[in-house]
């Protein structure tokens, strides 16, 4: 092949049995599974443990999945004093990077990615898995602490991935509405094919990289703008237009200028991402919540969809999850910057179910280019140059 296709767009780059996405349907499936019955039905463990092993577990498998991510929280204090020393003002994805890369210095156990062979230790590649997939939100938590000059809250087996990442984030027992909401989150965004980051992952995962190395590069990966970093853009985009009346004059701006509508548009899906229609329900019903006081984000969010929907529905531009994943994590009070680690803690368990697949028919990639630079010449001396 020669041609050459910005961004690899319609390139098949592997072969994978663990999500699928029909764009023109609005299709999301996870190992055939649709994505509105796993928010409804299920976690985020059991979504994990699917994930990785390609069907629903039994009652006892789950069980023993969810006692090993429990008694894997605790980080080693080294790590602890190793993020009291950076820069509090380093954004929090930047922390998350450097702290799951370091944690191989701590926890080894590569032993299974020596040589040129493949690993097939599914025993090793699950010991890893869990391992970080338990400790990642244990690090973001932390991190909202550390960097305000406070020790970290320790983690607790009683509680599941979400309400314990709320309890340490936040100092006190979660809302349970509210750990429902995170919980759901998580199951959305744990994995959506070969996007960016998983792409990263499954880079390094070739090379026979150490998983903490794999996760870390799609970390970075996942940190753009473009990618993760959408969801943040948004309530920074809803903030600076204000109040739902101020919409129709806000967009005709941006469309005159070609300016870019955050949370708009995916190259995957010409119709509504399926799901961000999961997200805008969970907004509508938390606003329905008892005591509960609603922004007026959601409200010129929703202001914004109708009118942008109307404008650009008939090129295949919709909201996506990014849309109103910030918006539901602003009303549940995390700060805009945690919203990328969110994500990551979500999709770790899509880039591990790859790494995995990835590790049983591996080939390292090295794809190829159109070459548009000089043609061969004749090195000139320094002092015959002009």
């Amino acid at each position: 092949m020669s041609g050459y296709l910005p961004g690899l767009e319609g390139v098949p780059a592997t072969r994978s049995n663990i999500s699928f996405i029909d764009g023109e349907k609005g299709i999301l499936a996870y190992r055939g599974y649709p994505i509105e019955q796993l928010a409804e039905h299920s976690t985020f463990e059991e979504t994990t443990l699917l994930l990785l092993d390609g069907q629903l577990p039994t009652a006892a498998a789950l069980a023993e999945f969810d006692a090993l991510l429990r008694r894997n929280r605790r980080v080693k204090f080294n790590i602890r004093e190793m993020m009291k020393s950076l820069p509090t003002s380093g954004h929090p994805m930047e922390l998350l990077q450097t702290a799951v890369a370091s944690l191989g210095m701590f926890y080894p156990g590569n032993e299974c990615l020596t040589g040129s062979t493949v690993c097939e230790d599914l025993d090793y590649i699950h010991r890893m898995t869990v391992k970080i997939i338990a400790r990642i939100p244990v690090i973001v938590a932390m991190w909202q602490h550390i960097r305000q000059g406070y020790d970290p809250i320790a983690p607790r087996q009683d509680l599941t991935t979400a309400e314990n990442f709320l309890y340490m984030l936040q100092g006190r027992e979660p809302d349970p509405y509210h750990a429902k909401i995170m919980d759901t989150c998580l199951v959305l965004h744990a994995e959506h094919t070969i996007n960016a980051s998983t792409f990263a992952a499954l880079v390094a995962g070739s090379t026979l990289a150490s998983p903490y190395g794999v996760v870390a590069s799609a970390i970075g990966t996942l940190s753009g703008p473009l990618h993760g970093g959408a969801n943040e853009k948004v309530v920074d985009m809803l903030r600076e237009i204000g109040s739902p009346e101020n919409v129709p004059a806000w967009l005709d701006k941006q469309l005159k200028n070609k300016a870019k509508i955050w949370g708009f548009g995916h190259r995957e899906y010409s119709v509504k991402d399926p799901r961000a229609n999961i997200l805008q329900k969970m907004m509508e019903n938390l606003a329905e919540q008892p005591g509960s006081k609603v922004s007026s984000l959601f409200e010129t969010a929703l202001a914004l969809e109708h009118a942008a929907s109307d404008r650009l529905g008939a090129k295949g531009v919709y909201p996506n999850v990014d849309y109103y994943s910030g918006i539901l994590y602003t009303e549940m009070g995390i700060p805009t910057d945690q919203f990328t680690p969110i994500f990551a803690i979500s999709r770790a368990a899509g880039w591990l179910a790859h790494w995995r697949e990835q590790l049983a028919d591996n080939r390292i990639f090295r794809p190829t280019q159109v070459y548009s630079g000089e043609p061969v010449r004749e090195y000139v001396a320094i002092e015959q140059r002009k």
